[in-house]
């Protein structure tokens, strides 16, 4: 679909700056901007040592001109009084050539010594930046720090921290499971009040009501049986008599 590139790029830029930010750690990152500054100043220095090589490489080479110059002046000199006009002419173009050589150099060590004086100045100003850099730096990780402390501790004061939001849930967690024991343990009440659940110390174990029905009868049934066995044994009226005795003796 027509922008659906662009709204998932949005998106997914959206969640990776929440993490990094997430992830960034203040103090870590003015550390290495400082670390990043210090570099610098360390290049600005190299910088003025290379100006300050070449510069002493080319005064070197105007020393040995200035001494070539005036050498082949006093040889000139020398082949003139010797009469050796061409000699002496010889010595001179030489020394020509030398002086305009010596010219460029001199122009070079100055161009050098005027951007040696541009880095030095560059490397004052960069190295009092640095400093006053260094000194916001720490004062900011002091803050950061402090505003850190306090915050956690705040949250764990108001219970706002996610330590103290998974102790919340555990407490409700608890007290939901608290309620639906109670509403359990009234239910069961409220069914055994109302005759519900039969006395179980009545019933043999794995019986149910059914057995404990069929048991009742099967017991009536063999006492049925034993009384009439009883009184064909004794005969005819016999049963009056006995319960005459029965009565007499529990009067008795």
């Amino acid at each position: 679909m027509p922008g659906m590139g662009g709204r998932m790029s949005t998106v997914i830029k959206a969640k990776i700056s929440r993490l990094l930010d997430r992830a960034e750690d203040p103090g870590e990152t003015l550390d290495y901007s400082y670390q990043k500054q210090l570099e610098s100043l360390q290049n600005v220095k190299k910088g003025i040592a290379d100006v300050v090589t070449a510069k002493k490489r080319l005064q070197m080479q105007s020393k040995k001109l200035e001494d070539s110059v005036v050498k082949l002046d006093t040889q000139a000199r020398q082949a003139l009084s010797a009469g050796n006009e061409d000699l002496a002419r010889v010595a001179l173009e030489r020394k020509n050539v030398a002086q305009t050589e010596l010219q460029s150099l001199d122009q070079q060590v100055a161009e050098l010594e005027s951007q040696q004086e541009r880095l030095i100045d560059s490397e004052q100003k960069l190295r009092t930046k640095i400093e006053s850099f260094r000194t916001k730096k720490e004062v900011m990780k002091a803050q950061y720090s402090a505003a850190e402390a306090q915050v956690r501790i705040s949250e764990a004061a108001t219970g706002v921290g996610e330590q103290m939001a998974d102790v919340g849930l555990a407490m409700q967690r608890a007290a939901d499971k608290t309620e639906q024991m109670r509403a359990r343990a009234d239910a069961v009440s409220e069914l055994e009040a109302a005759g519900t659940f039969d006395d179980l110390t009545t019933l043999g174990p794995g019986q149910d009501d059914i057995d404990r029905q069929l048991s009742q009868l099967s017991s009536s049934t063999e006492v049925d049986d034993e009384l009439a066995k009883m009184k064909a044994e004794l005969g005819p009226g016999s049963g009056g008599g006995d319960a005459k005795q029965i009565e007499e003796g529990q009067g008795s």
